[in-house]
């Protein structure tokens, strides 16, 4: 979640800087994925749930707005240049984040993205008495309580999860 604009930046034509992409499961890292990809969207057409859709980069991206990733693998089978390799595990490091916008943390009862999650990573304080909480190490970042939060208060970021020493 970026910064809200300032005037001085407006004027001056600056714009906070985009998000990172959210790139399909599992993507090379930024750089090498970018050289590998052809930009033939064979992944895009072949994801199922349509939840890929070429970026403004020429790039396919994930669009979690747009439903949830079942982690099918039909987008890395597609894929003829090795940008996906569905050997790496786990198939990305997104999880989702809760923002202000939060019903429940304004005393509004909602459940909306507890109902939805396929992993039972959500947990939303009973009567409106706080933000939901994301267990990190549940949540697969398949985005689907990103779409379906009636405030917009979800997204996905990168969090790699930590490994116990």
């Amino acid at each position: 979640m970026s910064a809200p604009l300032t005037r001085r930046a407006l004027l001056f034509g600056r714009t906070a800087p985009a998000a990172p992409a959210l790139r399909p499961p599992w993507a090379l890292a930024e750089a090498a994925f970018a050289s590998r990809c052809t930009r033939c969207d064979a992944c895009v057409r072949a994801c199922p749930e349509q939840v890929l859709a070429r970026g403004p980069d020429g790039l396919p991206r994930f669009d979690a707005v747009a439903g949830e990733c079942t982690f099918c693998g039909d987008c890395a089978a597609a894929c003829a240049t090795g940008a996906l390799d569905a050997t790496l595990s786990p198939p990305w490091e997104l999880r989702a984040r809760v923002g202000d916008g939060c019903l429940p943390a304004h005393g509004v009862v909602c459940a909306s993205c507890r109902e939805i999650c396929p992993e039972s990573a959500i947990r939303v304080p009973p009567g409106g008495r706080g933000a939901a909480v994301v267990d990190a190490e549940r949540c697969s970042g398949c985005g689907a309580c990103v779409g379906i939060c009636p405030t917009a208060a979800i997204a996905l970021s990168h969090a790699p999860l930590e490994v116990p020493a």
